[in-house]
């Protein structure tokens, strides 16, 4: 059995400590050892009360899902909750790290709990595709109210235990060393005369919501579709709704079983938890070992207040580091902290962070108009537009600036980090730092290594993306690295089909259903389509196929999407959402006959194949080329950098579950019929076809 418990005896109180390192999660050593350790407490008539920790960082952070669909070892979680929660005695939980999921509710079937006070505590399922199966559903709406409950739950996030104090979770906060303030709390109660609490008997606060349908069709209609669209959302809000409208708790308990059970059995689980176990492989570079060192970066350095420089500037701010803003342009760069300022006041008015709060993060960011001011940062990253010379001028500036050992660092979102590099006379320190707009809010950090940057970069700029709170994932060197040499494919085969005879807003209608944030259409509407098109102006080069000559047009008739209130969709008086226009149709199918586009019907079906296809062929290909490192590197991007749902997994796990045969065959047949090299079969898919493979096979190669 994995994880043992220690007993011990302090005077009259029992001492359980947790041991199953790193977070101490409820394995099948630790269920058998507490419920051991709670039966020996129990039998013991000089003890009065028993207190149960973890060692290290970890209350306990969890069930331990390596076991999950194993044969059973050990007693079962809820046999040793119901075993707690029969105790004579007193049991205090003394949460002195990591409370989460099924270590939250062996907290909540103690009678009393006390934590350090940044402990985070919360029950984090939902985010596995499952919902807390032992009780969670049941007792913290009886602790802190159904629409607390809901909140904890539906948003999975974890909160310090000095917040889980304020809304009644915890007892007590322990300052100091928590076993000894533990210890003396169970005193404290043994002296008041040794009550039990068991939250199974209180129902004070979930009288009021009995019958309430009201209440719960308003928490359905305000979920984020993030959350609506997750199978679990639904099976939380029935616990609770069934738990409070009963008076039969153990009832509650049954029905909470078998909701658990259906969420388990669904496919979202499968899928959430690769995404789970796949945030955490991304980080694991073959050819950077584990204790590489890792350059300290106190102090930042931005070339650009624009959009993405600003919005990385609040990155580094947000967590603490001071950062320095080079804007040669000073009305730009009075605009740029206008709009951080802008940001972080909207922040305050949400209730996201307080006013002073506002002027913490303002007072880490100063704007700065000359390069020599950088001379003492860690780590520069430069974010101005997308050109090769000019960035090729800035780097051979950084150069000479930097410190040595200093991180020069590129925002490029696909071009040549090498050619970068060749400017500098320290290739090994240079690297790709591809944050996603807008940057303050979007977790994707795309990685790229050079072929000269050295380990020590890399795994500075991966743990930096940890400490920026973002999932970091390493790419090589190649064209559009790995996210965008895919969106490329698929934005093409969205034009492709346009021009065929679908329409915009029926494959933008198929994206949505999926689970996409937003269909290509809508994505371009948001960006401008006017970038594309002035670019080919400038550069004096007429627009050849059939995306870009449909996007010229619009563009010449003053239609560049949200910020004209005109693109493919139009916005009455500034709206967001979108109507459709009867006029771009017209316009699309007019540019469709001049080119000799034949029209055809299109079914969802096709459509959705015809996009995510392509994109799994090139993912193939860019795992071929050894641009990422696993087909998990790819879906971790999709989903964060643009919007893949998570409850598909990503692409090349979405692709998988299809049947790599059935997709192989599709792409083969779109060869025959639409032509094309982007429908050339990678050579890695046909292997793995033949040898009856996933792309999960190649996980640990």
């Amino acid at each position: 059995m994995k994880g043992t418990v220690h007993y011990e005896v302090r005077d009259n109180v029992a001492l359980l400590t947790i041991e199953n390192p790193p977070v101490n999660p409820l394995s099948s050593g630790v269920r058998q050892g507490l419920y051991d350790g709670f039966a020996k407490a129990l039998a013991d008539d000089t003890l009065d009360a028993i207190v149960v920790t973890g060692a290290g960082r970890a209350f306990i952070a969890g069930a331990d899902i390596t076991e999950f669909g194993k044969p059973l070892e050990g007693i079962d979680l809820h046999e040793m909750c119901a075993f707690m929660e029969s105790s004579e005695k007193p049991i205090i939980a003394a949460i002195n790290g990591l409370c989460l999921g099924g270590g939250f509710e062996v907290a909540l079937v103690s009678d009393y709990r006390v934590a350090a006070p940044d402990a985070p505590i919360g029950l984090p399922e939902i985010k596995i595709g499952v919902l807390p199966g032992c009780g969670g559903t049941q007792r913290l709406p009886r602790l802190i109210g159904p629409k607390e409950a809901l909140d904890v739950m539906l948003s999975g996030d974890p909160m310090p235990a000095a917040e889980a104090h304020g809304i009644g979770i915890v007892d007590e906060i322990i300052e100091g060393e928590i076993v000894d303030g533990a210890v003396a709390y169970a005193q404290k109660i043994v002296a008041a005369g040794a009550a039990t609490r068991k939250i199974r008997d209180e129902s004070t606060r979930i009288e009021a919501y009995r019958g309430n349908d009201e209440f719960f069709a308003e928490v359905r209609k305000k979920l984020p579709r993030k959350r609506r669209d997750r199978f679990a959302t639904e099976m939380i809000i029935q616990c609770v709704e069934t738990g409070v409208n009963s008076d039969d708790f153990d009832a509650g308990l049954q029905f909470e079983f078998a909701s658990f059970d259906k969420c388990f059995k669904h496919p979202q689980r499968e899928a959430l938890i690769h995404v789970f176990f796949s945030e955490r492989e991304v980080a694991r570079i073959p050819d950077v070992p584990k204790d590489t060192p890792v350059k300290t970066i106190e102090e930042a350095g931005i070339i650009g207040c624009g959009t993405m420089g600003g919005g990385i500037a609040m990155c580094f701010a947000n967590v603490g580091i001071p950062v320095k803003v080079v804007e040669t342009d000073g009305e730009a760069m009075e605009r740029g902290l206008g709009v951080i300022r802008n940001n972080y006041e909207i922040q305050a008015q949400r209730g996201r962070i307080t006013k002073t709060g506002v002027e913490e993060r303002m007072n880490l960011i100063t704007g700065i108009s000359d390069y020599n001011d950088l001379k003492d940062v860690d780590i520069v990253i430069e974010a101005i537009y997308e050109n090769i010379d000019v960035k090729k001028e800035v780097f051979e500036k950084l150069d000479k600036v930097i410190k040595p050992g200093g991180v020069l660092a590129s925002n490029t979102s696909g071009l040549d980090i090498d050619a970068i590099a060749a400017a500098t006379s320290r290739p090994e320190d240079v690297i790709g730092t591809h944050f996603f707009s807008p940057a303050n809010i979007m977790r994707l950090l795309e990685v790229v290594r050079g072929e000269k940057t050295n380990a020590e970069s890399i795994a500075t700029a991966m743990k930096l993306g940890k400490t920026l709170g973002k999932v970091a994932v390493l790419s090589r060197n190649a064209p559009s690295f790995i996210g965008n040499r895919m969106l490329n494919k698929y934005g093409y085969q969205a034009g492709e089909m346009v021009a065929q005879g679908a329409s915009p807003y029926q494959i933008d209608r198929t994206m949505l259903a999926f689970g996409m944030p937003m269909g290509p259409y809508q994505m371009d509407d948001l960006v401008g389509l006017d970038l594309g098109w002035r670019a080919r102006s400038l550069a004096g080069k007429e627009p050849q196929s059939f995306p870009e000559r449909f996007n010229d047009a619009l563009c010449e008739m003053g239609r560049f999407g949200q910020k004209s209130s005109r693109g493919y969709y139009i916005y009455p008086e500034g709206s967001r959402t979108g109507e459709q226009d009867s006029e771009v149709l017209e316009l699309a199918k007019s540019i469709a006959r001049e080119m000799g586009f034949a029209a055809t019907e299109f079914d969802s079906e096709t459509i959705l194949k015809r996009l995510w296809y392509a994109v799994v062929n090139e993912g193939a290909r860019i795992l071929e080329d050894g641009i990422a490192i696993r087909p998990c590197d790819i879906d971790i991007v999709y989903i964060n950098g643009y919007g893949f749902p998570e409850t598909e997994g990503g692409p090349m796990f979405w692709a998988d579950r299809q049947g790599l045969d059935h997709v192989l065959a599709d792409i083969k047949a779109f060869k025959e019929t639409c032509g094309g090299e982007i429908w050339e079969p990678a050579p890695l898919l046909e292997r793995l076809v033949a040898e009856g493979k996933t792309f999960s096979n190649l996980q640990g190669s």
